[in-house]
C-alpha cells in the first residue's frame, strides 16, 4: 500500500472515531461607547449611587426633639426625666418648629395644658409655664347621666349648667361656663358607675377664662352641671 493510501485510510479512521479539529478561538471584543448595554449599566450605578445620596442625606437632616417618657396628664408640670429624646426627619423647618427641640433642655416649671401619649412628640402649643400660663385646678360634682364616656383625664370639654325644673325660670336656656377646659382628673371613675350616683370631674381653667370662676361657681347652685367632650 503506497503512502496515499495510508493517508487515506488513518483519515477514515480519524472519522470514525469522531474526532475534529478543534474550532478557532473567539477573541471577546471590546465594549463601544456606541453599545446600548454600556448606557444602561452605566444608568443604573448612577441611580444606584444617587439613591444611597439621598438615603444619607436624608438621615443628616433629621432633628433632636422631645417626646414624651411616659404617659403625661394635663396640669402635670414637666421636667427633663419626663423626655426623652429623639430624631425625626420634618420635611419643612416650620413643622420643627412646632415640637420641643431637643437642642435645649425643656423651660422650667412647664405645665402640660393638655395630655400626652407615651412616645408622642412634645408640641410647644402643649406646654405652658415659661408664659406665665397655669392652670387652675376646679372640681366639679355632676350626675353621673351628664358625664359622657368621652369625658376622661387629658379630654377637653365644654361645661354647661342646665336650670332645674323646679326652678321658676327653668325654661331659660343651658348656660355655658366653662368653654373648652381640659379635664385633669375623674377621681370616682373607677368603671363601677352606672348611670345614677354623683360624678367628680376636675377642669383645668386656663388664665383667660380664671376671672369668670366665681360667676361660673355661682350659676352650679342654679341648675345641674353637664359636660360635652370633643371626640
Amino acid at each position: 500500500m503506497n503512502s496515499r493510501g495510508s493517508s487515506r485510510m488513518m483519515a477514515g479512521v480519524n472519522t470514525s472515531l469522531g474526532k475534529t479539529d478543534p474550532p478557532a478561538a473567539v477573541r471577546a471584543s471590546t465594549p463601544s461607547w456606541r453599545d446600548p448595554r454600556m448606557w444602561v449599566g452605566i444608568a443604573i450605578v448612577a441611580a444606584s449611587v444617587l439613591a444611597g445620596a439621598k438615603v444619607v442625606g436624608g438621615a443628616d437632616e433629621s432633628v433632636p426633639v422631645w417626646a414624651a417618657a411616659g404617659e403625661l396628664g394635663a396640669g402635670d408640670t414637666v421636667t427633663a426625666d419626663d423626655l426623652v429624646q429623639r430624631r425625626v426627619r420634618f420635611t419643612d423647618a416650620s413643622d420643627a418648629d412646632r415640637y420641643l427641640s431637643a437642642d435645649e433642655a425643656p423651660p422650667a416649671d412647664s405645665v402640660l395644658l393638655r395630655g400626652i401619649g407615651e412616645g408622642e412628640l412634645v408640641p410647644r402649643a402643649a406646654l405652658g409655664g415659661d408664659d406665665g400660663e397655669r392652670l387652675t385646678q376646679v372640681a366639679l360634682a355632676a350626675e353621673s347621666a351628664a358625664v359622657p364616656p368621652s369625658v376622661v383625664r387629658g379630654a377637653t370639654v365644654t361645661v354647661w349648667v342646665v336650670p332645674d325644673e323646679s326652678r321658676a325660670d327653668s325654661d331659660r336656656p343651658a348656660e355655658k361656663i366653662f368653654t373648652d377646659v381640659t379635664v385633669l382628673a375623674t377621681p370616682q371613675d373607677d368603671g363601677t358607675f352606672g348611670p345614677t350616683g354623683t360624678r367628680q370631674v376636675v377642669v383645668g381653667v386656663p388664665t383667660a377664662q380664671v376671672e369668670f370662676i366665681d360667676e361660673a361657681l355661682a350659676a352650679t347652685a342654679q341648675g345641674t352641671i353637664t359636660f360635652t367632650g370633643k371626640g
